[in-house]
């Protein structure tokens, strides 16, 4: 009897543990999206417009993007006088990239596409990621920082690092491929403002790539401005 009073206590504290952490996660992810602006707020915004400036070898590169929520993602970057281009659709993407000796718009492959996806959505990948179809688990914390793992339908698998006090995301760690080699791509996000409507913004987002690193300074935006469907068209 007392065997089976012990295994009935040990699967009531079990349960009572997996609901402590679910409901820590819809917290955390509760005050990350509240200090992010609202998901009301957010819902609002159907498109985005940003100007900024690449840093990158040394060099600053102007950037703009176009993003219609959901459905289209544009980036073009201004470098040693050639224009880079990359966009990202519902349906799948493509790129002009002199840099890589061609001048013709090519289609990204599968795993670039399910890469660049989350660029789609107005908001980071942890507002509404149940209605996204990600799955999210919360590992912890680390230092002042709780650490939240997401996995897409695609199963690209990022780490998150929210700020216990802003609850902003301030780094966010995951697997990807650059030049054709596995890499860990760490992405570091700061300097977090807040627009006309309330949505914030980080404004320095640096990226590195194993050892290949950038940073994008944003310094305009312009959220429900008209966007020309035709920009994320292929070129023929």
């Amino acid at each position: 009897m007392k065997k089976i009073y012990y295994f009935g206590l040990a699967l009531c504290l079990a349960a009572t543990a997996f609901t402590t952490q679910a409901q820590t996660l819809d917290e955390v992810i509760a005050k990350h999206t509240q200090a992010m602006g609202g998901a009301d707020k957010i819902a609002q915004i159907k498109t985005m417009y940003t100007e900024g400036s690449l840093q990158l070898m040394g060099a600053e590169a102007p950037n703009v993007t176009y993003v219609v929520n959901g459905k289209g993602y544009r980036s073009e970057t201004e470098f040693n006088g050639q224009k880079i281009i990359r966009v990202v659709t519902n349906k799948g993407g493509w790129q002009i990239n002199p840099m890589t000796g061609g001048t013709g718009a090519v289609a990204l492959t599968d795993d670039e596409f399910k890469m660049n996806k989350d660029q789609l959505f107005i908001g980071d990948p942890l507002i509404g990621y149940k209605e996204k179809g990600i799955k999210a688990e919360l590992l912890g914390k680390e230092g002042t920082s709780y650490k939240v793992k997401t996995t897409t339908t695609d199963s690209i698998e990022t780490t998150y690092f929210i700020d216990g006090t802003t609850y902003f995301i301030t780094k966010a760690v995951s697997s990807g491929s650059f030049q054709g080699q596995p890499v860990q791509i760490s992405t570091a996000m700061s300097d977090y403002q807040k627009t006309d409507v309330g949505f914030v913004i980080p404004h320095n987002v640096s990226i590195d790539m194993g050892g290949f690193a950038f940073s994008l300074l944003i310094k305009k935006i312009e959220l429900n401005k008209p966007v020309d469907a035709a920009l994320f068209d292929m070129p023929k």
